[in-house]
């Protein structure tokens, strides 16, 4: 037994130091004991820096470059352990630069140019992993690579799905499927789920938003969808995919453009059923403003308000329905 007085001066000395201590029970059959302190989840879905995680400093451009297009080394913006977001259970989100997009509401700014991550070997990034796997175990949860958008880096996220299913643990992409090609069929083999954000269902609007076209995401949806059916990638253990939409008052409220954000998650399970297991509709917030002054840009979304409730559940009934599963 962990004396309650000990235990609980370790708790605040965690929590002084920006931690907290999780205690669990191994995989949930062992009865094996696990207690970690896990750095507190930040109040912004930023990351927490590269604590714990050793970056490369005396690289050569050159270098830098050779162990990029081989994998071996990726540019990373920052890391946290979260639960019940990003993906089932306790999860370790790593925040990974670059990004073809320019989100009007990006709340991570600073991730859009891969020169500006920290650079982090591939085998630094699996110890920080390995290290959690009993929590990740225990609690369902797993490994998320986000952004920016992680495709942005195939060769290094291909190694770290290979290497992060080698040793049991779940794996997630958050991306836009705008680069759905960077994608091959091993690294969806490695893939348990997808977050597949669209912005928008409608081509003007998704332009307006991203600056981007729309058709290379539902191409993406919809191979994904495919990827479960017999020919396809692995038809026995297929992708879940969870769709995300994000809510902005007078840039993606109009009715029509829901419906059509709708329609496409519903024709992802008309080609395969149970394709979209959920569809997460997230309401704006003004949380990443500060970012866009600091870094000198031009924030358009400054006097935009955050959806009411009423309006965001109006969304959300407009999902359901088509028979979604909506949050």
């Amino acid at each position: 037994m962990i004396n309650q007085e000990a235990q609980e001066r370790r708790d605040a000395e965690a929590a002084h130091e920006g931690l907290h201590r999780v205690v669990m029970f191994g995989d949930g059959h062992s009865g094996t004991r696990v207690e970690m302190e896990l750095p507190t989840a930040p109040r912004r879905r930023t990351g927490s820096g590269m604590s714990g995680v050793d970056v490369v400093d005396s690289l050569s451009h050159q270098e830098r470059m050779d162990l990029m297009r081989q994998g071996l080394l990726g540019s990373v913006h920052s890391w946290e352990l979260v639960t019940a977001v990003d993906g089932p259970g306790t999860r370790m989100t790593v925040f990974m630069n670059g990004c073809p997009l320019r989100c009007l509401y990006c709340h991570n700014p600073d991730t859009f140019q891969m020169r500006d991550g920290e650079p982090v070997m591939a085998e630094e990034l699996m110890k920080k992993l390995k290290r959690y796997a009993p929590i990740f175990r225990a609690s369902g949860g797993g490994v998320t690579f986000s952004g920016g958008e992680c495709l942005q880096q195939p060769a290094f996220l291909a190694r770290m799905l290979r290497s992060a299913q080698e040793l049991g643990i779940h794996t997630c992409i958050d991306t836009s499927g705008y680069l759905g090609r960077a994608l091959s069929d091993d690294m969806l083999r490695d893939t348990d789920l997808v977050l597949l954000d669209i912005k928008s269902g409608d081509p003007d609007t998704y332009r307006r938003v991203t600056g981007r076209d729309l058709q290379p995401t539902i191409d993406f949806a919809y191979r994904l969808a495919r990827e479960g059916l017999p020919g396809g990638v692995d038809q026995d253990k297929p992708v879940e995919v969870w769709v995300r939409f994000v809510l902005v008052p007078g840039l993606t409220d109009d009715l029509d453009n829901v419906e059509l954000v709708a329609g496409y998650a519903a024709q992802m399970n008309q080609i395969r059923p149970g394709t979209v297991s959920r569809v997460e509709v997230l309401p704006f917030h003004q949380l990443g403003r500060d970012k866009w002054a600091a870094l000198g840009r031009h924030y358009e979304l400054d006097d935009v308000r955050p959806p009411q409730p009423a309006e965001t559940e109006a969304v959300r009934d407009i999902l359901r329905a088509k028979g979604l599963t909506t949050f």
